[in-house]
């Protein structure tokens, strides 16, 4: 994922429903074998974010009675990009089984070799197990597998059904994805009803730029770097115009200009802040906690739309690799190919809502539109399920998470504050990226 992941009291966004939907899970791969199933086994873990793993750590102890899983969650992917390479730089300190994420795992190809080839552990009897793309992003340039892909992040739009009513827009799903422009909704859209609700309520349309800007960049086809690695943001006609168009809304007093991960303790998304929010599946999660955090609930109002300014778009993802450093590799890596296998998928869509990439239980999903109570009864697998059409993530290159982080990340705000415009912010990007990146 781009940008980093907030740890949050995490909704149940599925429902418990989710974890009866698939009779069976894929069978682990079995490469090396495992330890004798008699030998105690302390297995470490490390993930950041809300990655829903915590009732499957228990059912995985309780199904395998040597295995101890001691878990290890840091705060944001930002910082535990920091924690990840702090220790491959020491030669030790990494857990059994880390999870890397997609904004930096260009930069883990670099170190690659640092982490077991799971071919060697049963992975390759799973290729079909997951969508296309995905297993490629895990494959270093010299076709070692070093991650067993969890979720990916296809993207709708949270908005606050009763601030629409308010400021006479229609608040059912679907006549606010029609309102946007339905399957061919585009930015301008968006940014045009965002002036037509400020017109109406004198409010802010969405929190702040820099999960816009992200979700932005992330529809293009190439980023902030070429599909064969090469850096590409200095004359970049596409990126310039999205940001020109991420300008103007601004100026026109469309951003909140929240804090990223910064909601004044959960208030700004009950007390009327901001009416929109741009949500992967799994940002569910930390809507629904910082709405709890922040007094409210689900008669708060907020909502699930199959739309998306600009078309399919793709935030988020994560892998689960195996350091060379581990003692147990066996173990870890059975450990990891179970939590990513179909059944667990679900079940950490049901606790966190990220969502599948496993095909079966993306399928799951798609036909099993479960209600979510605290969305107005949205059926938010199915309408991801649907999102997911056409979503093919972006190559990442190795400093793109820092370039989204430290080079556009402080501009945003100066979009926000007024302290920049398309010009001036785009000169200092370009700044920035030059004293940041060789």
């Amino acid at each position: 994922m781009k940008l980093s992941r907030r740890t949050t009291a995490v909704a149940t966004v599925a429902g418990a429903a989710a974890f009866a939907l698939l009779a069976t899970g894929c069978a682990s791969g079995a490469g090396t074998s495992p330890e004798s199933s008699d030998t105690p086994v302390e297995l470490t873990i490390t993930t950041f974010g809300t990655f829903g793993y915590d009732e499957l750590y228990k059912q995985y102890e309780a199904e395998n009675e040597n295995v101890t899983i001691t878990a290890t969650n840091i705060d944001t992917g930002g910082n535990a990009r920091t924690d990840t390479f702090t220790k491959i730089a020491a030669g030790s300190g990494l857990s059994d089984i880390v999870a890397l994420e997609e904004g930096w795992l260009g930069s883990i190809m670099e170190v690659s070799d640092q982490f077991v080839d799971l071919a060697d552990y049963g992975i390759n009897d799973r290729k079909a197990d997951w969508v296309d793309w995905k297993l490629a992003q895990a494959t270093d340039p010299s076709g070692r597998i070093i991650g067993y892909g969890t979720d990916i992040g296809p993207q709708g739009l949270c908005y606050n059904g009763a601030l629409f009513e308010a400021a006479g827009l229609p608040s059912d799903r679907e006549a606010v994805a029609e309102l946007l422009g339905g399957d061919d909704a585009t930015w301008e859209d968006f940014f045009a009803t965002g002036n037509t609700y400020k017109a109406a309520t004198g409010k802010a349309w969405y929190d702040q730029s820099g999960f816009v800007w992200n979700s932005m960049v992330n529809q293009l086809d190439e980023g902030y770097y070429t599909a064969d690695g090469e850096l590409n943001v200095e004359g970049n006609t596409e990126l310039q115009e999205r940001w020109a168009l991420l300008a103007g809304a601004a100026a026109d007093g469309l951003s909140a200009a929240q804090g990223q991960w910064d909601w004044n303790g959960g208030k700004s998304f009950v007390d009327g802040t901001f009416a929109t929010f741009v949500c992967p599946g799994w940002m569910l999660g930390v809507v629904q906690g910082q709405t709890e955090a922040g007094g409210g609930d689900a008669t708060t109002g907020w909502d699930f739309a199959d739309v998306f300014p600009g078309g399919a778009a793709n935030w988020g993802g994560a892998f689960l690799a195996v350091p060379e450093t581990s003692e147990h590799k066996a173990e870890a890596a059975k450990l990891a190919s179970w939590l990513t296998e179909a059944k667990q998928q679900l079940g950490q869509f049901a606790a966190a809502g990220a969502f599948p990439s496993v095909a079966a239980a993306q399928d799951e999903l798609a036909s099993n539109p479960t209600p979510n109570a605290f969305f107005n009864d949205a059926p938010v697998g199915t309408i991801l399920a649907a999102r997911a059409q056409g979503v093919v993530a972006q190559f990442k290159g190795p400093d793109d998470s820092i370039i989204q982080e430290n080079v556009f990340g402080p501009v945003t705000q100066k979009l926000d504050s007024g302290a920049a415009n398309a010009e001036t912010g785009w000169a200092e990007a370009v700044t920035l990226l030059n004293e940041l990146i060789d």
